[in-house]
């Protein structure tokens, strides 16, 4: 199964054109990222989707804190 570590949430800048808001994982940390030098305007059911982004990239950091580290030895 492969692990999803990066989701796209559609919104709108100020000026109404289409953007995106990036969400991924990056060394156990969840990163977002907003379009260059705009504001995010995000409708009801996009603030739905960014929060399960949200949830998902979390959920993804506390199981790879989890996993076990190779063992160097072996």
């Amino acid at each position: 199964m492969a692990v999803r570590n990066e989701w796209a949430v559609t919104c709108r800048d100020l000026a109404g054109r289409k953007r995106e808001l990036t969400v991924f994982v990056s060394s156990e940390r969840v990163v977002l990222i907003a379009p260059p030098g705009e504001a995010a305007v995000l409708a009801p059911l996009d603030v739905g989707r960014l929060r399960a982004a949200l949830r998902d990239a979390v959920v993804q950091v506390a199981e790879s804190a989890r996993e076990p580290e190779p063992d160097d030895d072996a």
